[in-house]
């Protein structure tokens, strides 16, 4: 019969090998480290076959201080934990992925990549035909492709810019910049997808890219978007200080809150009523997946905002949240004034009273995101057909129920 001290002498036995093993592993790693070292250092010696540029390179790195670079990646000498991690202002985490502290970021950043489409997977030959026929479309009709087209070639490239150029550099969470170089990524698709329709359909390129400077309604927004990019893009920036703080957190919600999440919604469901009609669906779809990302890159955003509010709630005063629901409903009235530019008259089932009471609705909805009261109380959705593609509260399951149609980058029903 078997007993404990039997089990406990075999257990030890068993640990004692374990351990021996161990040893035996780490003794013949350290000799291939020593082979290793050894056989580097003799590479860089000087050979009668190098030639005069080969010479001078390893010459170079013979001056190499690897203790300067190292100093900078490592960032701390210990190993960091997962409570040490912050969104802002946390130098010690930038190249330690894991642990994971913001879970959702990761999951975002997996999704973002398992949704991946190109524009040319979209069939545009129904589009070129509608728009080469002259009874195709109506005038009101061209009018909106080609404003939308004007603005948002311009758009995705100025949130492209301020993420490569910005905000990556200042976001010290690495689990965020992972997700921030796939929206970087994801923007490029979208400034392509615009110039893959403008191309397909024929259109004059020089005016519709210069749209930014050439039409107020367009030249506002781009330019409202810019003036909150100009001090945190310059390469001496750095936060650190309450007010360097503060303006990083403005730039966020300048292009999550307003950029993303107000100025895109006139124009995707101008496009997206014309795909509900079967015209421009080549056009169409491209917005669809579009908005998928964008929907996506608008909720990321808004839980950094909030990430940094409880992680630094002294920046989340009165005073910044009086200028934070000012750039909202700033960025509110520039979309209503866009949509009454775009819709001087009725069309597609809709019109700029109705435009802007969907607007209103949009911005209630990101302000309670951010914890900050509603300004226009009673506002309601006038597109109820818009709700499972926009309303945010039901994006999340839309997106998940429909991805396996999205990867593959399947035709979209508009029934």
């Amino acid at each position: 019969m078997l007993s404990w001290d039997e089990f406990d002498k075999d257990e030890g036995e068993e640990a004692s090998k374990g351990a021996t093993a161990t040893q035996a592993a780490a003794a013949g790693i350290d000799k291939l480290d020593n082979a290793g070292g050894v056989a580097a250092l003799e590479a860089r010696a000087v050979t009668a076959d190098d030639s005069e540029a080969v010479k001078r390179a390893k010459a170079a790195l013979d001056q190499l201080d690897i203790a300067e670079g190292l100093a900078e990646l490592e960032g701390s000498a210990a190993r960091v934990a997962v409570d040490e991690k912050r969104m802002i202002n946390c130098r010690a985490d930038l190249n330690q992925l894991v642990p994971f502290k913001y879970d959702w970021a990761w999951q975002k950043y997996l999704d973002g990549c398992a949704n991946h489409w190109m524009p040319q997977e979209v069939n545009m030959t129904a589009d070129i035909a509608l728009w080469k026929n002259p009874e195709g479309l109506t005038d009101d009709e061209r009018r909106i492709v080609m404003r939308n087209l004007g603005f948002f070639s311009t758009a995705d490239s100025l949130v492209a810019n301020n993420l490569a150029l910005a905000v990556y550099r200042l976001i010290t969470n690495p689990e965020c910049r992972q997700y921030i170089l796939r929206q970087a990524f994801e923007e490029a698709i979208h400034t392509h997808a615009y110039q893959y329709c403008i191309e397909s359909l024929g259109m004059d390129e020089g005016e519709i890219f210069n749209m930014y400077h050439e039409i107020p309604s367009v030249a506002k927004k781009a330019a409202w978007g810019l003036s909150y990019t100009r001090a945190i893009s310059d390469p001496e920036f750095n936060t650190g200080t309450v007010e360097t703080d503060k303006e990083l957190l403005r730039n966020l919600i300048a292009y999550y809150c307003v950029l993303e999440g107000i100025f895109f919604y006139c124009g995707f469901t101008q496009i997206l009523s014309m795909g509900r009609r079967n015209k421009m669906t080549g056009v169409a779809e491209q917005f669809q997946y579009i908005l998928r990302d964008e929907s996506m890159h608008l909720n990321f955003g808004i839980d950094v905002i909030n990430q940094i509010k409880i992680e630094n709630p002294h920046l989340w005063d009165a005073e910044m949240k009086e200028e934070a629901s000012q750039m909202i409903l700033q960025g509110t009235q520039l979309e209503i004034e866009y949509a009454r530019d775009t819709m001087p008259r009725g069309v597609l089932g809709m019109n700029a009273a109705m435009m802007e009471d969907y607007l209103k609705f949009i911005a209630n909805r990101r302000l309670s995101q951010i914890g900050l009261k509603e300004e226009y109380p009673g506002t309601t959705n006038p597109f109820p057909w818009m709700s499972e593609i926009m309303d945010l509260k039901k994006e999340k399951n839309f997106f998940e129920t429909r991805v396996i149609e999205y990867q593959t980058g399947g035709a979209l029903s508009w029934d």
